[in-house]
């Protein structure tokens, strides 16, 4: 009689649950007997606090969330217009060299940082401590970017409701909010005067802001209650989208992040059907590769790479966070940051068929039409839109379209804020609803500011230094710190331990050379180039600047501040605190016998 053991059946993940099968071959006159027996599996992954972590309740609704904090209203009102400003179509060339070379490592260098530690962006650095202070910087960015982004979207729900209406409200110029100023196009000549500004740039301005009640940031007046209630509807949807975790959360990106794709598409057939179209999109598309010359080019395709992946805000840690461990986060960030900047490319197509039906339609230059920013979704294409028949529909589709934009990037960046700060105070892990509330409550009575006479003023101070420099640097300490201080190497095996492969040389050169170098060079390049705010004719004072500094002073801050809290309170000589700082916490005990591998030239010299 023999016996034989099987080996154990090869598992996707090494962490994750396995089944053992022990199958004995007993061999009694020439006939086999066998029997076997299932071990029972590993228990699931906890979080720190030692409870089950939650995940995603479909692969799907992970990609879709990902997709709606990525995609976000920068994708329509920003990418177009830079893509026209600086050589069309050669503007892809730095844009596409500067998203293979930065955007997609760093992209899916925070997929896998999330999910192989399944914590949010502080408590990951428990594989080097001294840096978790980044960790906090980039969730006090995320806070900071939602004190107005919810603004945007009270702005958009604003216009919705004022959509239904037999005549939209920007059309003409005899309301109660005009000023002698207006014009109608047909009556304006020359639509860049000055002196002269059109109805749907005043009913922005002065009918929906109401910016003529004020004489600058120091004299906001109070909240005006018809955009406040449009903010506290934005706050109540965000709530209930988060309160239960990614478990509702999951559910409502099925809607927010698909339903920009079904109206963009929309639009777009319907703009190309229009006179002029066709010439807006030539002027979108036109190559002039003469522009290649020009630094500013290859600056703000630097610039749009770093914002428009959503890298920094902590929000793409989070999310992978609650994948489970075996997940293809390559596969992931591959598809995902490829999605997005398709999404900014296909974009152009609509906003520009409207831009050239526009300028067409009031002989007026492309120029004189095309811009950026809100400008252009809450004035421009608002304009384009009450030209065309039905146009009440079409306006209700447009700004159903931001308010889907908007709602999925804002459920990310507040998800990033409540993930962060709960994995790292473990005793609000059982208060999550309480804490999702008052999250959502405090957002909401700092961005009253926003909603004032004045609130434009706080709104362009907020949007010019809340994530300007501060994410740019926060990117880069992040990226020093995983492949200078962890280590390149550890990273890969930790990749290769989830997916069951290394990433090739190409990623590990960029996350070690390449993308440092890039950040480094875009922050030096943010410093340099720095202009102070201004909305208009308006120039902010000495002290809103300064205020504006300290707000991105006191993200930026968290790195140096924490590291310096690291090293004091570990006990012993300067290199022992040093030793324990940079070392995982796992690995303290190394420490203990003088193992530190990060005080060996091999590792970092290894890639």
């Amino acid at each position: 009689m023999s016996s034989v053991v099987a080996p154990e059946k090869p598992a996707s993940n090494t962490m994750g649950p396995k089944e053992v099968e022990l199958i004995l071959v007993k061999e009694q006159n020439g006939v086999q007997f066998t029997s076997s027996t299932l071990v029972a599996p590993t228990p699931p992954q906890t979080n720190p606090s030692g409870e089950e972590r939650e995940t995603w309740g479909k692969k799907i609704d992970f990609l879709l969330s990902v997709i709606g904090f990525a995609v976000d209203l920068a994708n329509v009102w920003r990418f177009p217009y830079l893509c026209y400003k600086n050589g069309g179509g050669a503007f892809l060339v730095p844009y596409m060299f500067f998203m293979l070379i930065a955007g997609m490592p760093l992209f899916y260098m925070e997929l896998a940082l999330g999910q192989y530690n399944r914590e949010g962006a502080a408590g990951v650095w428990k594989i080097c401590p001294i840096f978790k202070g980044v960790g906090f910087t980039v969730i006090l960015i995320s806070l900071y970017v939602g004190f107005y982004y919810n603004v945007i979207i009270s702005w958009a729900l604003f216009y919705l409701f004022s959509s239904f209406t037999s005549e939209l409200p920007w059309v003409h110029c005899n309301n109660s909010w005009n000023s002698p100023n207006c014009s109608d196009w047909a009556d304006n000549s020359s639509v860049s005067d000055i002196y002269k500004s059109t109805p749907a740039q005043e009913y922005f301005e002065r009918g929906v802001l109401h910016i003529q009640d004020s004489n600058g940031i120091d004299n906001l007046g109070r909240p005006r209650w018809q955009l406040t209630s449009c903010l506290g509807v934005v706050i109540v949807l965000l709530y209930f989208s988060l309160w239960k975790g990614v478990k509702t959360s999951g559910k409502v990106v099925w809607i927010t992040a698909t339903m920009p794709y079904v109206v963009l598409t929309v639009l777009l057939i319907r703009g190309v059907t229009l006179p002029g179209a066709i010439d807006g999109i030539k002027a979108y598309l036109s190559v002039d590769f003469l522009k290649l010359c020009d630094a500013q080019v290859w600056i703000d395709a630097a610039t749009q790479i770093c914002f428009s992946l959503g890298v920094g805000f902590g929000v793409l840690i989070a999310f992978s966070s609650y994948n489970k461990f075996s997940n293809n986060c390559y596969r992931d960030a591959i598809i995902t940051s490829s999605i997005n900047s398709l999404t900014s490319f296909f974009s152009g197509f609509v906003v520009f068929s409207f831009l050239g039906y526009l300028s067409q339609k009031h002989n007026v230059a492309l120029d004189k039409v095309a811009r950026d920013g809100a400008g252009l979704v809450f004035v421009i294409y608002p304009e384009a839109i009450a030209t065309l028949p039905g146009s009440s529909v079409w306006a209700v589709i447009f700004f159903i379209m931001l308010l889907s934009l908007g709602i999925d990037s804002a459920m990310g960046g507040m998800e990033s804020v409540i993930t962060g700060l709960m994995d790292e105070f473990k005793c609000l892990h059982k208060h999550r609803e309480l804490f999702t509330l008052f999250i959502v409550v405090s957002t909401f009575l700092i961005s009253l500011f926003c909603v004032t006479n004045g609130g434009m003023y706080v709104f362009t101070l907020l949007d010019h230094f809340a994530a300007g420099t501060s994410i740019l640097f926060g990117v880069l300490i992040e990226a020093i710190g995983i492949a200078w201080f962890y280590g390149v190497d550890r990273f890969s095996d930790d990749i290769e331990e989830m997916i069951g492969h290394r990433p090739g040389l190409y990623w590990r050169l960029c996350w070690k050379f390449v993308s440092p170098c890039f950040l480094l060079f875009m922050v030096v390049i943010s410093f340099a180039t720095f202009n102070p705010p201004s909305y208009g004719t308006y120039t902010f004072p000495p002290w809103a600047n300064m205020v504006g500094w300290c707000l991105a002073i006191s993200s930026m801050s968290m790195v140096p501040l924490y590291a310096i809290y690291k090293l004091c309170i570990v006990p012993g000589k300067f290199c022992n605190r040093l030793a324990y700082a940079i070392t995982p916490e796992t690995e303290h005990h190394l420490v203990d016998n003088g193992e530190v591998r990060q005080f060996t030239l091999k590792h970092w010299l290894v890639v």
